[in-house]
């Protein structure tokens, strides 16, 4: 008589891993969750990564401390990405029409709405990082706990990859808490912390809606483009990058020095286009995700300049890295002619004069790290430059039209270079001298005069090297 097969018992060929090592048989022979139980959970993970993705982006312009800047464009993009793939995972369970834009519990909206509404970064990165992603967490290991993983396998492998970045998200922001906030500014914040809490509660139990606490007032996105003290000068346009760069007479191992500012001075790119992808509202979702992967590009450039200068001992914080360009455009523009802007720089670095040159310059330079950076950064650039073709040209039915709005745009913004001196706002300091010495020692070389002695400024032209109207704004 043979002994019962039962799912404690069976026993694969030679005890080889069961089921493609999903799970064991007695696992798999639990029901586990529905379909209609496991598409409610998926959509509530997906308004959290979304409303998650809204909150970093729209806080990334006035945060002014750059690591947190750099580290909520980062977040942004993991955010929209696990948005995606549960997009794609809840429209393959028999969920026409998705219903995806349904918010799952009004105490989740509020909830979220009061991370948005913080007064402060303190008051930020605790909701986000003590409160929010643990929630998160906390929810997916849930489902994988109370999900059949055979049956539900392809929902379990998108649960499991949101845990891997939602714990190095989690990471990040208690490392910046443990620094950043002290057991004064944690106390004060007692009433809202529990505040939080009553509301997690109350999406998941038939507990009361607490009201709201920050939140009562809504949520007003600030344009400002902030920086930390270690940003100085803001207004300083007093070193044109573009024409030391493209100056044949110079030697390329200084233009390396000069494309390193020039890309750690994209960290205004993200703080501008927080501000589109913030304001732009009722686009598809395809939108925000490949604008949001853009804004994290420009982030990565700005610290590739950041690692470069390190790399080189050099001190970046004695460039004048200006806010000039975010702050006009976001003050300036409405977000359709920020993106008319940005679309045209993007078409105009593909040009042999455009990121190609910086890349075959940085191997010129016989700085092996610069070369790597602008081959990455080129590659980058020609995928922003057809996330602008899917996105913005098709608003204008031809491209032409849309390089020429995009140039009006840009031009539109006269160059302020008097009137901020004028204004006492900066006297448009010639740095570069003092940071071509500081690479020279660093390099054990004596600097070349024709390259120390540069002092073009951006008076009267674009970053392009088009010349505009010198004046006051407008």
């Amino acid at each position: 008589m043979t002994n019962p097969i039962s799912p404690t018992t069976y026993r694969p060929y030679r005890d080889l891993p069961p089921l493609a090592g999903l799970c064991t048989h007695e696992e798999a022979a639990r029901p586990g969750l529905g379909i209609e139980a496991c598409v409610a959970r998926l959509k509530r993970f997906h308004y959290a990564f979304r409303r998650l993705h809204e909150i970093f982006t729209a806080r990334i312009t006035a945060e002014p401390i750059y690591e947190l800047k750099t580290g909520f464009s980062h977040h942004s993009y993991l955010c929209t990405e696990h948005v995606e793939a549960l997009r794609k995972r809840v429209g393959e369970m028999r969920e026409p029409p998705l219903g995806l834009e349904a918010v799952p519990h009004p105490a989740l909206e509020i909830f979220f709405d009061e991370i948005l509404a913080a007064p402060t970064t303190v008051e930020l990165l605790v909701g986000l990082y003590e409160k929010a992603l643990p929630a998160l967490d906390v929810a997916l290991v849930s489902h994988l706990s109370d999900t059949n993983k055979l049956v539900d396998a392809p929902s379990v492998r998108v649960v499991r990859f949101a845990r891997l970045e939602l714990a190095d998200m989690i990471d990040f922001g208690k490392r910046c808490i443990d620094r950043l906030v002290d057991a004064e500014q944690r106390k004060s914040l007692s009433d809202w912390l529990v505040r939080l809490d009553e509301l997690l509660a109350a999406a998941t139990d038939a507990c009361p809606l607490p009201d709201r606490f920050y939140s009562k007032t809504s949520y007003c996105y600030d344009p400002l483009p902030r920086r930390d003290e270690r940003f100085q000068d803001l207004y300083n346009q007093g070193v044109n990058a573009e024409a030391f760069i493209y100056d044949e007479s110079l030697p390329a191992k200084p233009k390396a020095l000069m494309m390193l500012y020039k890309r750690i001075r994209e960290i205004d790119v993200p703080e501008m286009m927080a501000s589109i992808i913030t304001q732009t509202k009722e686009k598809p979702w395809g939108y925000y995700l490949e604008m949001t992967r853009q804004l994290w590009d420009e982030a990565r450039h700005a610290m590739m300049g950041e690692v470069g200068f390190v790399a080189l001992g050099v001190d970046w914080t004695k460039v004048r890295i200006t806010h000039n360009w975010s702050l006009r455009l976001n003050t300036e523009c409405t977000p359709m002619e920020r993106h008319a802007v940005l679309y045209f720089i993007e078409q105009g670095l593909m040009t042999r004069t455009g990121k190609r040159f910086e890349w075959e310059l940085g191997i010129a330079s016989g700085f092996p790290l610069m070369a790597t950076i602008q081959d990455y950064d080129w590659a980058d650039e020609v995928l922003h430059a057809a996330i602008g073709r899917r996105w913005y040209t098709p608003q204008f039915g031809d491209i032409k039209k849309a390089l020429d709005y995009g140039d009006q745009c840009w031009t539109r913004i006269l160059s302020n270079w008097r009137e901020v001196r004028d204004q006492g706002l900066t006297q448009h300091e010639n740095w570069w001298p003092a940071i071509y010495d500081a690479a020279c020692v660093s390099w054990g070389e004596t600097p070349d005069p024709r390259a120390r002695a540069f002092a073009t400024t951006y008076e009267g032209a674009r970053a392009d090297l088009k010349d505009v109207a010198v004046g006051a704004s407008g």
